[in-house]
């Protein structure tokens, strides 16, 4: 599947969730060990009001535990981090929910590590020393995807 056949198929099951309860909020997890980079991607992220940022996780084990409680809709994901990986938490997530988005954002950009997460089922991966500008750009094409 192409990026952009990708990102027309996000939220298709959702979005009838979503619009079936009136609300049009899309719920975002963020995954990293750095808390500047948590901070920076939820200014990021501030700029949409449909956005809720429904938790953070600085490690491994929290973001597989409070991602199963909070049922985000999109999942901002880190490859490195303490107590494990950000595959780890990838491989745990789309066991359980399959329909939940993933967005990969890592400093470790390799061809292996993109491959691996995209045959995992992430939606995207960004590098985040030349690609933070796409985050925003796949959070409002989420957005649009959920009022269509």
């Amino acid at each position: 599947m192409t990026s952009g056949q990708a990102k027309n198929e996000l939220f298709k099951s959702d979005r009838l969730a979503r619009k079936a309860e009136g609300s049009d909020t899309v719920k975002v997890f963020i995954a990293d060990d750095s808390p500047i980079l948590r901070e920076h991607l939820k200014t990021m992220l501030s700029d949409f009001p449909e956005v809720e940022i429904s938790g953070q996780a600085k490690d491994t084990p929290e973001a597989i535990t409070s991602i199963k409680k909070l049922k985000p809709d999109v999942v901002i994901l880190d490859i490195r981090m303490p107590g494990g990986s950000g595959i780890e938490v990838l491989q745990s997530i789309k066991k359980d929910r399959p329909d939940i988005k993933v967005i990969m954002f890592t400093n470790y950009p390799y061809p292996q590590y993109r491959k691996k997460c995209m045959d995992l089922g992430a939606d995207f991966f960004f590098a985040k020393a030349t690609e933070s500008d796409q985050i925003p750009l796949a959070v409002s094409e989420l957005i649009q995807g959920s009022r269509d």
